[in-house]
């Protein structure tokens, strides 16, 4: 393992230690995943969690591309014998790639520019002279006349001195360095309406932003991205300005220094014209570059929290469920499911327009027939197309309904994409795209995360500016949040389908495909150790996944629990020490009797950590826990709301359906979700909304303003009487 890269990363990371940092390498080397180097592994890492984990592998990572370009770029100069010590010093010193290409720049093969033909012509000692403000410059230049060489006259051969100088002082990396900090400090963005352009921007999304200045080192993320987008859509001209004063200044002084005379004159001029042209714009590029890297990382990071709050909702769990795809013209399509998950029955209603009159007058009885039929106890509303047309509906049918019947409006994002996968194809062959999505939604409330893994995140939309970050960036993050959720939940290894087990630590597409055949094949796992007989699932395999593999009512207890089997000996020794057996697991009596235990004595007596032990005692004690269980649980309706109904201070429940830098949008059961900015989440400052709500939370809200012509409410989480 090489010490000198822990060492750079504790740098990145200063509150992770050296040996830590080690240790986590060493077994990511060694093919341990995150989830099981964090979940089975914090005596090795001293807890470290998986964000953190993450980080080491992403700073790991950038110093290794760093390193390798720094090796390259060495290579590249040491080959043109230009390479000194004190160059390769700073070279190998350098913290950040922009540091190594700047010191690159000036040996960087270059195409033929002004500078290279003045060079052509034999003007670089000139430059030179005129660079140490030798006096005899004015001869020199007078002998330099060669019209041969395109140099007819005296201002040919200064404009060529000229070129020399300016793409020098442009290839500084001191001078870009300054003027770089320079320009972050101080610098600002300035957005501008285009010329013409007006019209283009027809609902005025960019008009904050017509005639719109801030600091560079102040701007919003969101911000950024708009502005991107608007410069994109041809509205907006974005440029960064800056005080050119000081800039002058450093470079003259650098430069000139108290020289005068011609020299100084060609020298000033050529190094205004090097920052003008090459500097200034090099770095303004870079700024907008880096803004943009920022807040698409910014992006991505909220996506992440979105969805893995989204994944980890609380589950309906033993209810019939409905599921409600809305539609107009080709009907609401409906699916039952049974309490688990399980189809049962589908129909069509046409209960709105331009259906005729006669079968919308039938679809009312339709709908409560079907819902005695199959005992429906909860129906799952999606949230598209005809859905508030479709929610009034329901609300007023469900009142006819002699046993109680609850809707919930369900986040439908992806469920087309889903409906039209092959997944869905191989489950579903002969049901329309409509009806597998209604049982995709049914059972979106029962395991949101059971379902939500069949469907690729980026289409599940609770993001901000999700199209405009990179996608395979994005792809990556939001693959790491489903590995995250899945394996801190667990799965149920005898009813798990292949979608959520390729996201179990330590299996791939092939093993969990394997899994599944064996368990058709074979019948019910009854122990974990049969996991071993699976085809192609080998050691490494097994260890890294099995402790998210639970067997409920299989042959031990511990199987369904989140304790190693690696641990099973010092689980049943715990147990023995306080006279409980295997079968009490989950009963009062084991947390009774293991309440105000020594955990440092007895993980000396035992054999294993702390950290360890912690988590043996807590799985014997709620053997079978859902993480998912303490969220907050969906909001179960009966009646509907309008717009209408909207009177400010009017106090409301809604559900957090995404979170942005600016504030949350909530849905209070109208149409239009409402938004509750920043400033109205708390009494107090508030720098980032994740840090109060989150997707899928219930919250209270009241309402601020409403205005219903152009669709908008605005909610605060601030109590207006107090």
């Amino acid at each position: 393992m090489d010490t000198m890269l822990a060492e750079k990363i504790h740098r990145d990371l200063p509150k992770i230690r050296v040996n830590q940092i080690n240790e986590t390498l060493k077994m990511l080397d060694e093919g341990d995943t995150v989830p099981f180097i964090a979940r089975y592994r914090k005596e090795r890492t001293a807890n470290l969690d998986e964000v953190q984990i993450r980080d080491i592998q992403t700073s790991a990572h950038r110093i290794q591309t760093l390193d390798k370009r720094k090796a390259e770029v060495i290579k590249i100069i040491d080959e043109q014998n230009q390479l000194t010590p004190g160059l390769k010093k700073q070279l190998e010193a350098a913290t950040v790639l922009q540091q190594v290409e700047d010191l690159y720049l000036p040996y960087k093969q270059k195409r033929r520019t002004k500078a290279t033909i003045a060079k052509e012509k034999g003007l670089l000692p000139l430059a030179k002279a005129a660079l140490s403000f030798q006096e005899n410059l004015a001869d020199m230049m007078t002998a330099a006349v060669d019209p041969d060489k395109e140099l007819p006259d005296k201002q040919a051969v200064i404009d060529g001195i000229h070129e020399i100088i300016a793409e020098e002082v442009g290839d500084s990396a001191k001078f870009r360095e300054w003027i770089r900090r320079n320009t972050q400090q101080y610098g600002e963005i300035e957005t501008r309406l285009k010329r013409g352009h007006q019209d283009d921007d027809e609902a005025g999304t960019y008009q904050q932003y017509y005639d719109f200045k801030q600091p560079v080192k102040t701007i919003p993320s969101y911000r950024t991205l708009a502005i991107n987008r608007g410069e994109k859509d041809h509205i907006l001209s974005v440029k960064i300005t800056v005080n050119e004063t000081p800039i002058n200044w450093f470079l003259t002084s650098n430069m000139v220094g108290k020289h005068t005379g011609l020299a100084a004159d060609i020298v000033s001029a050529a190094v205004l014209d090097g920052y003008q042209r090459f500097i200034g714009p090099a770095i303004e590029r870079e700024i907008r570059k880096d803004l943009t890297e920022k807040a698409a990382n910014h992006a991505i990071e909220v996506f992440g929290k979105n969805l893995y709050n989204l994944l980890m909702q609380a589950p309906l769990k033993g209810r019939v469920v409905m599921g409600f795809d809305p539609a107009y013209r080709t009907g609401c399509k409906l699916a039952v499911v049974d309490k688990n998950g399980k189809f049962l029955d589908k129909t069509v209603i046409y209960p709105h327009k331009p259906a005729s009159a006669e079968k919308r007058a039938a679809a009312e009885g339709l709908f409560i027939d079907f819902i005695n039929k199959n005992h429906v106890e909860m129906i799952a509303i999606g949230n598209g197309t005809a859905s508030r047309e479709s929610e009034q509906f329901v609300a007023a049918a469900i009142k006819k309904i002699k046993t109680p019947v609850f809707y919930v409006i369900v986040n439908e994002a992806g469920a087309s994409v889903y409906s039209a996968s092959q997944v869905a194809r191989d489950e579903f062959p002969d049901f329309s795209v409509e009806q597998r999505s209604a049982v995709s939604i049914a059972r979106r409330i029962q395991d949101p995360l059971s379902e939500l893994v069949k469907i690729d995140p980026q289409a599940i939309g609770v993001g901000q500016y999700q199209h405009d970050v990179p996608q395979k960036q994005l792809g990556e993050k939001l693959d790491q949040v489903v590995e995250t959720a899945v394996n801190q939940v667990g799965v149920n290894l005898n009813t798990a389908s292949p979608d959520l087990l390729v996201h179990i630590s330590g299996l791939t597409k092939a093993t969990a495909n394997n899994i599944v055949k064996f368990r058709n094949k074979t019948g019910q796992f009854l122990d974990r150790q049969d996991l071993k007989k699976v085809p192609r699932l080998g050691p490494k395999a097994f260890e890294q996944a099995v402790g998210f593999l639970r067997i409920i009512d299989g042959d031990n207890p511990l199987d369904n629990t989140d304790i190693h089997p690696e641990s099973y000996p010092a689980a049943t020794q715990l147990l023995t020490t306080y006279q409980l057996t295997i079968e009490d697991l989950g009963q009062p009596v084991v947390t009774q009797k293991l309440a105000g235990i020594d955990l440092d004595d007895l993980s000396k007596r035992l054999g294993v950590g702390t950290a360890t032990l912690k988590d043996i005692v807590k799985g014997v004690e709620t053997p079978g826990r859902d993480l998912r269980d303490d969220m907050p649980a969906p909001l179960l309706k009966k009646d509907v709301l309008t717009m209408a109904d909207l009177k400010v201070g009017m106090k409301l429940q809604g559900t957090v359906r995404n979170v942005v830098d600016f504030g949350v949008f909530v849905d209070i059961g109208v149409k239009q979700d409402g938004l509750v900015h920043i400033s109205k989440m708390s009494d107090h400052f508030i720098k980032d909304p994740s840090k109060v709500a989150a997707v899928g939370d219930i919250v209270t809200v009241w309402i601020a303003a409403v205005d219903v012509d152009r669709h908008r409410i605005q909610l605060t989480m601030v109590d207006p009487t107090k």
